[in-house]
Protein backbone atom coordinates (compact mmCIF):
# COMPACT_ATOMS: atom_id res chain seq x y z
CA UNK A 1 0.00 0.00 0.00
CA UNK A 2 3.20 2.07 0.90
CA UNK A 3 4.29 1.73 -2.41
CA UNK A 4 1.41 2.34 -4.23
CA UNK A 5 0.90 6.16 -2.40
CA UNK A 6 4.25 6.94 -3.69
CA UNK A 7 3.63 5.72 -7.07
CA UNK A 8 0.13 8.12 -6.61
CA UNK A 9 2.59 11.36 -5.55
CA UNK A 10 5.04 10.74 -8.43
CA UNK A 11 2.18 10.56 -11.35
CA UNK A 12 0.54 13.50 -9.64
CA UNK A 13 3.57 15.06 -9.38
CA UNK A 14 4.59 14.34 -13.25
CA UNK A 15 1.02 14.87 -14.55
CA UNK A 16 1.72 18.95 -12.71
CA UNK A 17 4.79 19.23 -14.50
CA UNK A 18 4.51 17.92 -18.17
CA UNK A 19 0.29 19.34 -18.07
CA UNK A 20 -0.07 23.10 -19.07
CA UNK A 21 -2.36 25.50 -17.06
CA UNK A 22 -4.54 28.25 -18.51
CA UNK A 23 -2.63 31.71 -17.62
CA UNK A 24 -4.07 33.82 -15.23
CA UNK A 25 -6.14 36.80 -15.95
CA UNK A 26 -3.97 40.02 -16.95
CA UNK A 27 -5.43 41.72 -13.46
CA UNK A 28 -3.98 38.42 -11.69
CA UNK A 29 -0.76 38.98 -13.34
CA UNK A 30 -0.02 42.19 -12.68
CA UNK A 31 -1.26 41.70 -9.04
CA UNK A 32 1.74 39.16 -8.80
CA UNK A 33 4.19 41.57 -10.50
CA UNK A 34 2.98 44.76 -7.45
CA UNK A 35 3.45 41.89 -4.77
CA UNK A 36 6.82 41.27 -5.99
CA UNK A 37 7.87 44.26 -6.77
CA UNK A 38 7.00 45.46 -2.95
CA UNK A 39 8.58 42.28 -1.59
CA UNK A 40 11.96 44.08 -2.47
CA UNK A 41 11.67 47.37 -1.85
CA UNK A 42 9.98 47.75 0.86
CA UNK A 43 12.76 47.61 3.69
CA UNK A 44 10.91 45.25 6.05
CA UNK A 45 9.61 42.70 3.51
CA UNK A 46 13.05 42.94 1.53
CA UNK A 47 14.80 41.90 4.70
CA UNK A 48 12.77 39.20 5.26
CA UNK A 49 12.38 37.90 1.42
CA UNK A 50 15.98 38.54 0.76
CA UNK A 51 16.74 35.03 1.89
CA UNK A 52 15.19 33.91 -0.91
CA UNK A 53 17.17 35.56 -3.48
CA UNK A 54 20.25 34.67 -1.00
CA UNK A 55 18.72 31.10 -1.74
CA UNK A 56 19.02 31.51 -4.95
CA UNK A 57 22.69 33.44 -5.38
CA UNK A 58 24.33 30.57 -3.21
CA UNK A 59 22.44 27.55 -5.47
CA UNK A 60 24.45 29.21 -8.10
CA UNK A 61 27.86 29.40 -7.22
CA UNK A 62 27.13 25.71 -6.21
CA UNK A 63 25.83 24.62 -9.91
CA UNK A 64 28.56 26.51 -11.16
CA UNK A 65 30.73 24.84 -8.85
CA UNK A 66 29.70 21.64 -9.93
CA UNK A 67 29.72 22.38 -14.07
CA UNK A 68 33.68 23.60 -13.73
CA UNK A 69 34.76 20.69 -11.87
CA UNK A 70 35.18 21.40 -8.72
CA UNK A 71 34.05 19.68 -5.56
CA UNK A 72 31.23 21.19 -3.28
CA UNK A 73 31.78 20.98 0.32
CA UNK A 74 28.74 23.35 1.95
CA UNK A 75 26.36 25.87 1.45
CA UNK A 76 25.59 27.65 4.67
CA UNK A 77 22.87 31.12 5.21
CA UNK A 78 22.95 33.39 7.47
CA UNK A 79 20.25 35.07 9.48
CA UNK A 80 21.51 38.43 8.31
CA UNK A 81 20.71 37.55 4.91
CA UNK A 82 24.21 36.76 3.64
CA UNK A 83 25.86 33.19 2.61
CA UNK A 84 28.64 31.71 1.27
CA UNK A 85 29.16 28.56 -0.72
CA UNK A 86 32.52 26.77 -0.46
CA UNK A 87 34.22 24.45 -2.60
CA UNK A 88 37.22 22.97 -3.37
CA UNK A 89 39.62 23.09 -6.46
CA UNK A 90 42.02 25.57 -7.97
CA UNK A 91 42.28 28.68 -6.57
CA UNK A 92 42.30 30.18 -10.21
CA UNK A 93 41.32 29.53 -13.49
CA UNK A 94 38.26 29.53 -15.56
CA UNK A 95 36.38 27.57 -13.19
CA UNK A 96 36.53 29.79 -10.44
CA UNK A 97 35.76 32.88 -12.71
CA UNK A 98 32.70 30.82 -13.61
CA UNK A 99 31.64 30.11 -9.83
CA UNK A 100 32.40 33.56 -8.69
CA UNK A 101 30.57 35.15 -10.92
CA UNK A 102 27.44 32.79 -11.14
CA UNK A 103 25.87 33.96 -7.80
CA UNK A 104 24.86 37.94 -8.39
CA UNK A 105 22.88 36.45 -11.78
CA UNK A 106 21.35 33.18 -10.19
CA UNK A 107 18.24 34.81 -9.11
CA UNK A 108 17.38 36.78 -12.40
CA UNK A 109 18.57 33.78 -14.84
CA UNK A 110 16.16 31.61 -13.17
CA UNK A 111 13.18 33.95 -12.94
CA UNK A 112 14.17 33.80 -16.77
CA UNK A 113 13.94 29.89 -16.72
CA UNK A 114 10.35 30.14 -14.88
CA UNK A 115 9.02 33.13 -17.45
CA UNK A 116 10.09 30.34 -20.17
CA UNK A 117 7.98 27.75 -18.55
CA UNK A 118 4.81 30.78 -17.76
CA UNK A 119 5.51 31.47 -21.70
CA UNK A 120 4.64 27.84 -22.35
CA UNK A 121 1.74 27.53 -19.82
CA UNK A 122 3.77 25.22 -17.67
CA UNK A 123 2.74 27.51 -14.55
CA UNK A 124 2.90 24.78 -11.64
CA UNK A 125 6.03 23.18 -13.09
CA UNK A 126 7.65 26.48 -12.06
CA UNK A 127 6.86 25.44 -8.51
CA UNK A 128 7.60 21.83 -8.68
CA UNK A 129 11.01 22.59 -10.23
CA UNK A 130 11.72 25.28 -7.55
CA UNK A 131 10.65 22.66 -5.19
CA UNK A 132 13.46 20.17 -6.35
CA UNK A 133 15.86 22.79 -6.50
CA UNK A 134 15.37 23.45 -3.01
CA UNK A 135 15.72 19.77 -2.13
CA UNK A 136 18.60 19.37 -4.05
CA UNK A 137 19.95 22.23 -2.67
CA UNK A 138 19.42 21.29 0.91
CA UNK A 139 21.15 18.15 0.92
CA UNK A 140 24.79 20.74 0.94
CA UNK A 141 23.43 22.97 3.95
CA UNK A 142 25.61 23.00 6.81
CA UNK A 143 24.52 25.13 9.28
CA UNK A 144 21.41 24.81 11.53
CA UNK A 145 20.13 28.19 9.84
CA UNK A 146 20.32 27.18 6.67
CA UNK A 147 17.91 24.21 7.54
CA UNK A 148 15.58 26.48 8.68
CA UNK A 149 15.16 28.66 5.65
CA UNK A 150 15.66 25.98 3.44
CA UNK A 151 13.00 23.92 5.36
CA UNK A 152 10.78 27.16 5.42
CA UNK A 153 11.00 28.10 1.76
CA UNK A 154 10.43 24.31 0.76
CA UNK A 155 7.11 23.93 2.99
CA UNK A 156 5.62 27.22 1.76
CA UNK A 157 6.13 25.53 -1.91
CA UNK A 158 5.09 22.34 -1.32
CA UNK A 159 1.66 23.69 0.54
CA UNK A 160 0.91 25.59 -2.56
CA UNK A 161 1.85 23.09 -4.77
CA UNK A 162 -0.62 20.20 -3.05
CA UNK A 163 -2.88 21.81 -1.09
CA UNK A 164 -3.57 25.26 -3.33
CA UNK A 165 -6.36 25.69 -5.81
CA UNK A 166 -5.12 25.84 -9.16
CA UNK A 167 -6.01 29.40 -9.39
CA UNK A 168 -3.61 30.17 -6.43
CA UNK A 169 -1.16 27.70 -7.67
CA UNK A 170 -0.88 29.85 -11.66
CA UNK A 171 -0.81 33.23 -9.46
CA UNK A 172 2.06 31.82 -6.91
CA UNK A 173 4.01 31.01 -9.88
CA UNK A 174 3.72 33.94 -11.24
CA UNK A 175 4.74 35.65 -8.28
CA UNK A 176 8.09 33.78 -7.86
CA UNK A 177 9.26 34.28 -10.99
CA UNK A 178 8.28 38.36 -11.17
CA UNK A 179 10.40 37.84 -7.32
CA UNK A 180 13.57 36.11 -8.87
CA UNK A 181 13.87 38.73 -12.04
CA UNK A 182 12.95 41.76 -10.05
CA UNK A 183 15.74 40.30 -7.01
CA UNK A 184 18.46 40.30 -9.45
CA UNK A 185 18.66 43.90 -10.14
CA UNK A 186 18.32 45.20 -6.80
CA UNK A 187 21.17 42.50 -5.06
CA UNK A 188 23.69 44.05 -7.64
CA UNK A 189 22.77 47.67 -6.50
CA UNK A 190 23.16 46.86 -2.82
CA UNK A 191 26.16 44.97 -3.74
CA UNK A 192 27.77 48.36 -5.61
CA UNK A 193 26.14 50.57 -2.90
CA UNK A 194 28.05 48.57 -0.11
CA UNK A 195 31.25 48.67 -1.83
CA UNK A 196 31.09 52.83 -1.94
CA UNK A 197 30.65 52.77 1.65
CA UNK A 198 33.20 49.87 3.00
CA UNK A 199 36.52 49.67 2.57
CA UNK A 200 36.48 45.75 2.34
CA UNK A 201 36.88 44.01 -0.61
CA UNK A 202 35.63 40.81 -0.26
CA UNK A 203 32.51 40.83 -2.75
CA UNK A 204 32.35 37.99 -5.90
CA UNK A 205 32.57 41.24 -7.93
CA UNK A 206 36.40 42.40 -6.06
CA UNK A 207 37.21 38.23 -6.41
CA UNK A 208 36.27 38.38 -9.73
CA UNK A 209 38.49 41.96 -9.65
CA UNK A 210 41.86 39.59 -8.84
CA UNK A 211 41.14 36.64 -10.85
CA UNK A 212 41.01 38.57 -14.03
CA UNK A 213 42.81 41.60 -13.25
CA UNK A 214 39.16 43.27 -14.65
CA UNK A 215 37.99 46.44 -12.51
CA UNK A 216 35.66 44.95 -9.85
CA UNK A 217 33.27 47.43 -11.36
CA UNK A 218 33.32 46.27 -14.86
CA UNK A 219 31.57 43.13 -12.89
CA UNK A 220 29.32 44.93 -11.52
CA UNK A 221 28.38 46.24 -14.86
CA UNK A 222 28.05 42.49 -16.12
CA UNK A 223 26.14 41.64 -13.19
CA UNK A 224 23.43 44.22 -13.79
CA UNK A 225 23.75 44.02 -17.85
CA UNK A 226 22.31 40.32 -17.10
CA UNK A 227 20.15 40.74 -14.27
CA UNK A 228 18.09 43.83 -16.48
CA UNK A 229 18.63 41.86 -19.61
CA UNK A 230 16.62 38.94 -18.01
CA UNK A 231 13.97 41.01 -16.38
CA UNK A 232 12.99 42.63 -20.20
CA UNK A 233 12.86 39.75 -21.83
CA UNK A 234 11.06 37.52 -18.79
CA UNK A 235 8.79 39.85 -18.27
CA UNK A 236 8.03 39.95 -22.19
CA UNK A 237 8.09 36.25 -22.03
CA UNK A 238 5.09 36.24 -19.02
CA UNK A 239 2.91 39.12 -20.69
CA UNK A 240 3.11 36.97 -23.75
CA UNK A 241 0.21 34.23 -22.86
CA UNK A 242 -1.63 36.50 -20.95
CA UNK A 243 -5.10 37.46 -21.93
CA UNK A 244 -6.03 40.77 -22.06
CA UNK A 245 -9.47 42.31 -21.81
Amino acid sequence: MRRWGVVSLLQRVWTDVVGTQDPPSAAWVIVAGVFALALVVIAPAWRVSRHVATIAHEGGHAVAALLSGRRLTGIRLHSDSSGVTVSRGRPRGPGMVFTALSGYIAPSLLGLLASVLLYQRHALAVLWVSLLLLTLMLLQIRNFRGLYSMLVAGFAVFAVSWWAPPQVQSVAAYLVTWFLLLAGPVTVWELQRTRRRSRERGSDADQLARLTHLPALVWVGFFLLVDVGALLLGGYLIWSPVPLP
